[in-house]
């Protein structure tokens, strides 16, 4: 399993277009082959500056993801937004505490 986490910095003024594009892409992106979570988290101390957490069997689906149309025109919306550079990790879990 492949965790992806990718944090990213918003104009303030644009925070609510984000969370439109959110809204209008997240049931699909969810719905992708091979995605099993996605989340969206707001950092506590800085009001635009969110991130995605998502759950995928692997790469490969991470790929095709990104490689869609869904992921090009949803980040192109996207991408105009930020005030700075966005960063993603790919990750995965060795340990789980109960």
């Amino acid at each position: 399993m492949l965790i992806r986490i990718v944090r990213m910095t918003f104009q303030p003024e644009k925070v609510a277009d984000f969370l439109d594009v959110f809204e209008q892409s997240k049931e699909k992106i969810r719905a992708r082959q091979g995605c099993h979570r996605l989340e969206l988290l707001r950092d506590l101390n800085h009001s635009n500056v969110y991130l995605t957490y998502s759950y995928w069997d692997d790469e490969a689906a991470l790929n095709a993801y990104r490689d869609s149309e869904l992921f090009k025109t949803t980040w192109a919306k996207t991408k105009v937004l930020f005030a700075d550079k966005p960063t993603a990790y790919s990750v995965e879990r060795l340990q789980e505490l109960a």
